[in-house]
């Protein structure tokens, strides 16, 4: 269903004693904003429950859908400019309603006007002033996990929104790594010491730990080296036939990045003086997110 109403020019604003029903003198549930146009990040992003026990269709009635509670879930005080649009939308896993109150009192409401069954309001030349904003869940009165955006930009959707949410912000070395944890004394035998992996992953080293570390990595390490050093140096590298980068944070929590140090276009960093401790392992693929066969090679001798 995708129904939308606009109670300005598109509709007649309606009744005011079906709005004190949805109290926007409320404090909202889940707090309130301020952005003006040109605002940044865009989109703004508030993570919230939507639902409620008050059934909007008998209380606004009109095209007004789901269950929402009395207070706003979300309040903004919007100051407009004169090029850009404000989106009001939601992304769930769940069939969601959206029902706003805008900056001239009149009500505004819509199911199903995003992807799937996320709701969207589009202000092509919007009002200045406050919107106070309820989430509502189609059809029963339960809750459900649900983002609520703001945006002046088209280019951002629900599918968009929901895929920066599940997306890690940086590489985690507490979590456990993905193939192995390794524990090595200096004169270690065999040597190399090999792990067949993949490399890769959602985040850009990049923009996560700057400096010069660089390709896509994953969120836990890949492998963790605990090593105790003897007398020779400690050298780890990758072999590929991808073009692959190394993201390694050591035993004094600082990180140590490379990028085709190695051979050809693989990466290879060495310590003549190794600590000792913990290194957790990142193997990245340069360029993109893909992930590609790669072994990496942890050697007092010599490099991949």
């Amino acid at each position: 269903m995708r129904l939308a109403i606009l109670y300005s020019a598109l509709a007649l604003a309606l009744p005011g004693t079906a709005a004190m029903a949805q109290d926007y003198t409320l404090q909202p549930n889940y707090g309130d904003t301020s952005l003006s146009a040109g605002f940044s990040p865009d989109p703004f992003v508030v993570p919230l429950q939507s639902g409620g026990s008050i059934n909007v269709s008998q209380t606004l009635g009109g095209s007004c859908r789901g269950y929402v509670s009395n207070a706003p879930d979300f309040s903004v005080n919007y100051s407009a400019g004169s090029v850009l649009p404000f989106r009001i939308g939601v992304s769930s896993g769940r069939d969601t309603t959206l029902v706003v109150n805008g900056p001239d009192g009149n009500w505004y409401c819509d199911d199903d006007g995003g992807e799937g069954l996320n709701p969207l309001l589009h202000f092509g030349s919007p009002m200045s002033g406050r919107y106070d904003i309820w989430v509502g869940t189609y059809g029963s009165a339960s809750n459900h996990d649900a983002l609520l955006f703001l945006s002046e930009l088209s280019s951002v959707t629900a599918d968009t929104v929901s895929q920066a949410a599940n997306t890690p912000s940086g590489p985690d070395w507490s979590l456990r790594p993905t193939y192995e944890t390794v524990s090595l004394r200096g004169g270690f035998t065999p040597d190399p010491y090999r792990v067949r992996l993949q490399s890769g992953g959602p985040i850009r080293a990049n923009d996560s730990i700057g400096g010069n570390c660089v390709g896509y990595i994953s969120e836990a390490p890949d492998v963790r080296l605990n090593f105790q050093p003897g007398s020779l140096p400690l050298i780890i590298s990758v072999a590929s036939s991808a073009d692959t980068t190394l993201v390694i944070n050591g035993p004094d929590g600082g990180w140590y990045c490379n990028d085709d140090g190695g051979v050809g276009t693989n990466p290879s960093i060495r310590w003549d003086s190794p600590m000792a401790g913990q290194y957790d392992i990142w193997v990245g693929t340069w360029g993109s997110t893909s992930l590609r066969e790669a072994v990496l090679v942890i050697s007092e001798l010599y490099s991949e």
